[in-house]
């Protein structure tokens, strides 16, 4: 770590370490009232690991430590959602409870009925959040390219973004993928980046790559790396893994298909990172090809739209943004993003970007859904032999 980093990293520490006891103080104010819960040491231990289990699950699951990482991670999961909702509810609550305290209310019944309503919201979070997370929808949408391409005058696709496998979204929530894909019957599975989560070693310790193998499409399945695909360090790895399921990594690279149009596959802008190779600009890609063929391309961030529009492309698939996944971190995203979920039209260009089928951190959704989408194509130039 450079060294202007360190008094960075102490602060960030110690801001964590204070919004913890914050939000651990509130509810053992609450808890100790309502419950068998009296000691004050046992409960400071329980909120310490919750507050630390995302990190130490994320250090140990690839190391003979994992059987006790996975549990770590996913309590610690979880914890990032109290966190964040504790900061946005535990301030109101608590000048609720002053206001109760003022209007002659004993300091007992004020913590118990605010602390009560409270506990009422986080609950009501995290079943709509966990139901809006394991729960994928399918979402649909249809564009007009104005290319021959070929003989074909239509496609179907299906995208699924930001899967997100590895400790917490297993194989119980990539079959769901597989029984959603196959509803749509697609002629092509597009798989715009993210599908691990950071490392490699739970995708293949829990063997993932037979339940992702079970994709199958007539023009094939193709994917393109995300940013954490990278975190994990092992991309050539990764791709040899998916390669030996039938599903080709698209690296800077394109692929034309059945003669009729071209999928193009950038890797991600974290590739750009040191000793990550970079990547190539939309314009060096189309060099080699016929750009009069239909042009899909996939880009995991949603962050070159007017690259994309400038190179004529006609198609641009991402994901990334998880449409902020949990409320009200969509403020965000819609403010770094020109496009950070749904459809736009962009002179020639189609861009259409996910909020995905996993997620990050906590298994929570609140204001955006886990999906799969379909994405019906119509070829309105003349196709070929007509």
């Amino acid at each position: 770590m450079k060294l202007r980093f360190i008094p960075v990293f102490v602060g960030f520490l110690a801001l964590y370490g204070a919004l913890a006891a914050y939000i651990g103080w509130n509810g053992w104010l609450f808890l100790s009232r309502t419950t068998g819960i009296d000691s004050p040491l046992v409960y400071s231990v329980i909120v310490a690991v919750m507050a630390l289990g995302y990190v130490l699950g994320r250090i140990g699951q690839s190391t003979p430590l994992y059987p006790l990482a996975e549990p770590l991670k996913l309590l610690g999961s979880y914890w990032l959602a109290i966190l964040q909702y504790g900061i946005l509810i535990l301030p109101f609550a608590d000048l609720a409870g002053l206001l109760l305290i003022g209007f002659g209310v004993s300091q007992d019944a004020a913590i118990v009925s605010v602390g009560g309503i409270a506990a009422l919201l986080f609950a009501g979070i995290l079943l709509l959040g966990s139901r809006n997370a394991w729960s994928p929808v399918i979402r649909s949408y249809s564009v007009g390219i104005p290319k021959r391409a070929g003989k074909r005058t239509n496609l179907t696709i299906a995208m699924a973004s930001d899967l997100h496998l590895g400790t917490v979204i297993g194989n119980g929530h990539l079959n769901r993928l597989v029984g959603k894909i196959n509803e749509i019957k697609p002629d092509i599975i597009l798989l715009p980046g993210d599908l691990l989560d950071d490392a490699l070693d739970p995708f293949l310790r829990k063997n993932m790559a037979e339940s992702l193998g079970r994709l199958k499409a007539p023009l094939g399945v193709y994917a393109v790396t995300g940013n954490h695909e990278y975190y994990g360090g092992k991309v050539p790895e990764f791709g040899a893994a998916l390669d030996a399921i039938g599903i080709r990594l698209l690296m800077d690279e394109a692929a034309v298909i059945d003669d009729s149009f071209i999928v193009i596959g950038r890797k991600d802008r974290a590739a750009n990172a040191g000793g990550q190779g970079g990547r190539q600009s939309i314009k060096e890609l189309l060099q080699p090809l016929d750009t009069s063929l239909p042009l899909i391309m996939m880009d995991h961030q949603p962050s070159d739209l007017p690259a994309a529009e400038a190179s004529g492309i006609d198609l641009s698939l991402s994901g990334h943004t998880h449409r902020g996944q949990m409320f009200p971190n969509h403020l965000i995203t819609r403010r770094t993003f020109e496009l950070d979920w749904g459809y736009k039209k962009k002179g020639g260009l189609h861009a259409i970007v996910s909020s995905g089928f996993g997620f990050w951190g906590p298994p929570i959704r609140i204001g955006s859904r886990s999906e799969v989408l379909r994405i019906d194509v119509k070829f309105e130039g003349a196709a070929d032999g007509s």
